[in-house]
């Protein structure tokens, strides 16, 4: 008998066998029926034996073992799409999900070595057991994939949530630094309560362009005339409020008008800034020239490069130099400022590059002074 028809003939006593293990990982408060195991092993005992019938390369054979995506509208891997989301809904880790897997290799193999052994069984084996590789591999990237968008999405949503208070901590900050009643000593303490609401207000802002690209939303931008020397000018303004030993020098040359999302381009600069002031040592600049119908921004610092092997990565979010921040701050709490600098420049169908030189680091980002539409 091979080993499919064996799985069939038999798939009462393997759905006993599995549901009863997949029962001691039950947790409290899940909500699976008796029901819902006893189907969830059927249908991935029937897809696992459907798919051991059919012909397969070497090439197929190949791509198993390495656990590489098929089409995800397959039965087979629909099966275990919807074993990992009904895990992940319950509450389930992805630990129980693969033991789960385990469990039913076990049972399976253990029933069906009483049975016969030849070669002919010995090449039905490693055929389930590529099977059942294929149907976790997809389950566990099922699992991760939903986690990390039930992650993002809670992110985005708390991000969003907290704009409103802080909104109103700054604001509220605004109005009691204009009473003339306040000790000096008040009107620097509200200073200091500024400059971190000011600084939160910076990641929140980035977390929420983080969760928004992240979900698959192109990040949203409305063209309107801007002028960058003021852009520019603000920018530095921001980070030396919240840096105030920062020393940023702002030069502007040739046309200097343009039609950009205004408030996008300002959040660039100022993640370049905070970059250079917490990563570099001495002196930055911000060189801003338009030429023809081209704009060219190029931020440098002194001090130490960006070591080589970094390069690759340093505008992946979550991903940080090695080197150490001199000061604490948005990107070295994220690991997200250049992340948003790139999909920022992107959205204006432009790009951004990073040089580093013995004394130090160069980004230089272009884009159109009039670009036709948002990317």
């Amino acid at each position: 008998m091979r080993l499919s028809d064996f799985i069939e003939a038999n798939l009462p006593e393997l759905i006993d066998e599995w549901a009863e293990y997949a029962r001691t990982l039950s947790l409290e408060d899940s909500h699976l029926t008796e029901t819902q195991l006893r189907d969830s092993a059927r249908d991935i005992l029937i897809r696992i034996a459907a798919d051991m019938r059919e012909p397969q390369t070497d090439e197929q054979q190949k791509a198993k073992s390495r656990g590489d995506q098929r089409d995800p509208e397959c039965d087979f891997d629909r099966v275990a799409h919807e074993h990992a989301d009904d895990r992940l809904a319950q509450g389930y880790g992805i630990n129980d999900v693969v033991a789960e897997y385990r469990a039913l290799r076990a049972s399976v193999l253990r029933r069906w070595q009483q049975t016969s052994w030849n070669d002919a069984a010995f090449r039905e084996m490693i055929r389930f057991n590529e099977a059942i590789d294929q149907m976790l591999a997809e389950s566990v990237r099922q699992y991760a994939q939903r986690t990390e968008r039930i992650r993002d999405l809670f992110a985005g949503v708390l991000a969003h949530d907290l704009r409103s208070p802080l909104g109103a901590i700054l604001n509220s900050a605004e109005v009691v630094l204009h009473d003339d009643g306040l000790s000096s000593s008040s009107v620097r303490a509200i200073a200091v309560a500024q400059r971190g609401a000011a600084r939160m207000k910076r990641m929140i802002d980035d977390l929420l362009v983080f969760t928004r690209t992240r979900l698959g939303d192109t990040l949203p931008v409305d063209f309107t005339p801007q002028n960058i020397g003021r852009i520019c000018n603000d920018a530095a303004d921001e980070v030396r409020a919240s840096y105030p030993d920062a020393r940023i020098e702002v030069r502007l040359t040739g046309e200097l008008a343009g039609r950009w999302d205004g408030a996008r381009i300002g959040q660039l600069v100022v993640n370049l800034l905070v970059n250079a002031v917490q990563h570099g040592s001495g002196d930055i600049s911000v060189n801003a020239l338009g030429h023809g119908g081209q704009m060219t921004l190029v931020v440098s610092n002194e001090g130490a490069p960006i070591p080589a092997a970094a390069l690759p990565t340093l505008f992946d979010p979550l991903t940080r130099a090695s080197r150490s921040p001199r000061q604490s701050g948005t990107s070295s709490s994220m690991g997200l400022g250049l992340y948003i600098c790139r999909c920022i420049a992107h959205a204006h169908n432009g790009t951004i590059q990073v040089e580093p030189t013995e004394g130090g680091t160069i980004f230089t980002v272009e884009f159109a002074r009039f670009p036709s539409s948002p990317r």
